[in-house]
């Protein structure tokens, strides 16, 4: 380690020390000009503490956040007081490529980082040292954890088949999108849908090519959604969505357009093309309903009426919304 005063080189243990120590070392006067870069950095950034001494930082590591830099170090110089930050507040403040071969899945070395305060003989602060610790095992192990549990929640809120939102977490939509409407009064519409003749299909072509015909009806349903529009799978072959904003013309509309979509289309199974349709019924929510399950049953009945009606059609509930 490369150090101005030359007092320091008498203790050649420290300095062994500093250079074979797992944590970067590195001193800046209050210009910012490097005074001391230990082993650590040289192996990470290709550097030598002879090429960097008296260069400015910023000037060799231009990727480094200068005015967030600058307030940290003005702020240990003027109070005398360390500082610290932490990989989750900036994952890094030197550009490292991560060489551990344990989290070799991270790019980076995510890094934490103190800043601590170095007085001169009058007691002033001179100078301040940045040590830098190599904390990517750490980092990449919350990290993977997050990623974990987001997955788990994610999982536990929709249907595996379908990825569409399971029954549970769609009906506290249905729910919430109640009481929306309760708030504010805005127009919104609810919409029943399920398989016609499933049974047949399941009986005909097996529960993997019937399972093949769930999989396509979600993703035709998605596909001919708004952002704001929410679907969900509410058991077996039946589907609902959650079309806030909507009236109920503008949802018959959208259920025409899957609903023809669907009646259109051939599922190439394994077994055979498989051409089928889809019954469905909307309920715009008015004051009527009591609580969602209320809703619900309208859309219900709706869709019920459908079925009566010949299938492959969309049906608004009778039940006047204004």
């Amino acid at each position: 380690m490369a150090f101005k005063e030359p007092q320091v080189d008498s203790f050649h243990w420290l300095v062994d020390m500093l250079e074979s120590v797992e944590v970067g070392l590195v001193v800046l006067d209050l210009d910012f000009r490097v005074q001391a870069w230990n082993g650590f950095m040289e192996n990470h950034s290709g550097i030598t503490a002879s090429r960097i001494r008296d260069k400015v930082i910023f000037d060799v590591f231009p990727d480094i956040p200068q005015a967030w830099l600058a307030r940290k170090v003005d702020a240990v110089a003027l109070l005398n007081t360390r500082a610290f930050t932490s990989w989750e507040q900036r994952p890094y403040l030197f550009k490292f490529r991560n060489t551990r071969p344990i989290t070799g899945t991270e790019e980076f070395m995510f890094q934490n980082l103190t800043i601590s305060p170095l007085s001169g003989p009058s007691g002033q602060v001179e100078k301040v040292c940045l040590m830098v610790y190599d904390v990517t095992d750490i980092a990449s192990s919350k990290r993977a954890l997050e990623r974990a549990n987001e997955q788990l929640a994610k999982l536990s809120m929709t249907d595996r088949l379908t990825g569409l939102l399971n029954r549970g977490t769609w009906e506290n939509l249905v729910d919430a999108e109640y009481e929306r409407y309760r708030r504010y009064g805005q127009a919104t519409s609810l919409v029943m849908f399920d398989i016609d003749h499933f049974k047949k299909v399941n009986d005909t072509h097996g529960h993997l090519a019937g399972d093949e015909v769930i999989k396509h009806t979600a993703t035709v349903t998605k596909n001919n959604l708004r952002q704001s529009d929410t679907a969900g799978r509410y058991g077996g072959e039946e589907f609902g969505i959650i079309l806030p904003e909507t009236d109920a013309e503008g949802a018959r509309i959208i259920c025409e357009r899957i609903r023809e979509s669907i009646a259109q289309s051939v599922v190439e199974t394994t077994v055979a093309p498989i051409e089928y349709t889809i019954s469905m019924g909307i309920a715009q929510l008015s004051d009527g309903p009591e609580n969602y399950m209320q809703w619900m049953q309208q859309a219900d009945k709706a869709l019920y009426a459908a079925k009566e009606g010949g299938r492959n059609r969309v049906v608004i509930s009778n039940h006047d919304p204004s």
